[in-house]
């Protein structure tokens, strides 16, 4: 397994600077949320995309890929029953795929509960094919590229479409393509009934990325979640991915939370 951090704990930062620092904290990997480096990344032309992925190499450090990929965007919609929305949204992914392998990525992370709620009038049944429409031209142009699209499962409280590990599975085999898959996410797992190392050992070779954090927002180790019994379902599954520590409350700030991540990662992945 690698350990990576998500560089929006970075707030304020220049991108070098969470580079340099996630390097030296001990991270093998950097996940950068798109937002932060601009609204759209079809606003990004090849030179600064280059940028993006020398900076990263300055630093000594890989870039793992993108995440919170519809922030900012508007007019996108996973389960939209309007048609141009779709073909919209479904361009857009295209265009992720191709801004995360030119920086050098090679996974996208789609959560974006916001975008794939059901709407009114829309069943289960026609999000779910409305869906799968939308990320083909995406997955077939990751085949490509080298890249792997990870959709999320997210828990209810959260979204109504596609709420466990096993619905993302069965979502993302029907493309019968290495260019998906899903992500776990140990706060989202954390919804189902029950225990996430159950959870990841269910889920064996139907996941390729993995989210680090706490039911309280905050980086593992920093609540009450134990990482123990969780690395070593990782392990038992045969898991050599990344692990990437995401979080949603910052106020210890970037040291602390990149630092205090993982060195609460690797005390449980050694136990």
């Amino acid at each position: 397994m690698q350990f990576g951090i998500c560089n929006e704990i970075y707030q304020d930062w220049s991108l070098a600077d969470a580079c340099a620092h996630a390097k030296r904290t001990g991270y093998d990997c950097i996940e950068i949320a798109p937002f932060t480096l601009c609204k759209h990344v079809t606003d990004l032309g090849p030179a600064e995309r280059q940028r993006i992925k020398d900076t990263a190499a300055q630093a000594g450090i890989a870039i793992s890929g993108i995440h919170w990929v519809l922030v900012q965007t508007e007019g996108m919609y996973l389960t939209h029953p309007d048609a141009a929305v779709r073909e919209r949204t479904a361009k857009y992914f295209v265009e992720l795929v191709n801004f995360c392998a030119d920086i050098g990525g090679k996974i996208i992370v789609v959560g974006s509960p916001k975008q794939r709620n059901l709407m009114e009038g829309v069943t289960y049944e026609q999000a779910w094919a409305f869906a799968t429409e939308v990320f083909r031209p995406a997955v077939k142009q990751g085949e490509r590229r080298g890249v792997t699209i990870c959709f999320e499962p997210l828990a209810p409280s959260e979204t109504n479409f596609v709420n466990t590990a096993a619905e993302g599975i069965r979502f993302a085999k029907q493309f019968n393509s290495p260019a998906m898959s899903i992500i776990l996410d140990v706060k989202a797992m954390s919804s189902e009934p029950q225990p996430v190392p159950q959870t990841i050992r269910a889920s064996k070779g139907g996941f390729r990325y993995f989210h680090a954090n706490d039911v309280n927002l905050k980086g593992p180790g920093f609540g009450d979640v134990d990482f123990k019994p969780i690395f070593a379902a990782l392990r038992d599954v045969g898991y050599d991915g990344v692990v990437s520590v995401e979080v949603f409350k910052f106020e210890e700030g970037a040291d602390v939370i990149a630092s205090k991540s993982l060195e609460n990662m690797k005390r449980a992945s050694a136990a």
